[in-house]
């Protein structure tokens, strides 16, 4: 798929179940792909992450899965994040999502990208499922935070305010050494303390890769899917 956004065209990917015959609105989930996968090939953001995943169960996997893709350099934000919500829309309109039941998930950078157009889009989403994310920058990192909370004293007190209202299941590696899992435990016991829905899997054997064993999650997916808006 391409959609023009400002005068420039972006190239997405959107998997379509088998069930989409039966003419029933079906879930939607948002997936928001790493740094690594950045590009305007249109095809890395479905290599890494859920896109794997869903090779493997192509036949029973219900939901719409829409993969748009960040450019180089940049990061959920600003235009890319409305890039990503167009494709979104455009997907939901096309092949028939549920509004009721859209997610959003995303891995490393993506992880970021999920808490911060969560944020900025506060009654879109019915639950939220990031990955090996955060929300302050990992040691040198500027460039990945979370900006909407980055001048706060405690930003994932603020980010935690902002979310309580939204289910979410936050998974990390214990081992992760690009994004520490500090970040996610932070953000868990802020959204605990803000009274959220929250779930947290650590992985203990798990680097930065931990998206592989959360996608393979079984548990994860049956909550997923019966989270809905009000």
């Amino acid at each position: 798929h391409e959609l023009r956004h400002r005068g420039t065209a972006h190239r997405y990917q959107v998997f379509v179940p088998s069930s989409h015959a039966k003419g029933m609105p079906l879930p939607v989930i948002l997936f928001l792909h790493g740094s690594g996968e950045r590009g305007s090939d249109g095809e890395k953001q479905v290599e890494v992450g859920l896109g794997p995943y869903l090779q493997e169960n192509l036949e029973d996997f219900p939901a719409l899965v829409v993969f748009p893709q960040s450019p180089e350099g940049e990061s959920w934000d600003g235009t890319t994040a409305e890039v990503a919500l167009a494709a979104l829309e455009e997907s939901i309109v096309t092949y028939g999502g549920d509004r009721k039941r859209v997610y959003l998930s995303g891995m490393s950078r993506g992880g970021y990208g999920t808490y911060s157009i969560a944020m900025a889009h506060p009654s879109r989403f019915a639950a939220l499922v990031p990955v090996c994310g955060g929300i302050t920058a990992p040691r040198q990192r500027e460039s990945l935070q979370v900006q909407a909370t980055a001048d706060k004293a405690d930003p994932f007190a603020a980010a935690a305010v902002q979310l309580h209202h939204v289910p979410i299941w936050i998974f990390h590696g214990a081992l992760d050494d690009v994004v520490p899992p500090e970040q996610s435990r932070r953000m868990f016991a802020a959204l605990q303390a803000a009274g959220g829905d929250v779930r947290y899997t650590e992985f203990p054997d798990a680097n930065h890769n931990s998206w592989d064993a959360a996608y393979r999650h079984d548990p994860m997916w049956a909550w997923l899917f019966t989270q809905r808006l009000p």
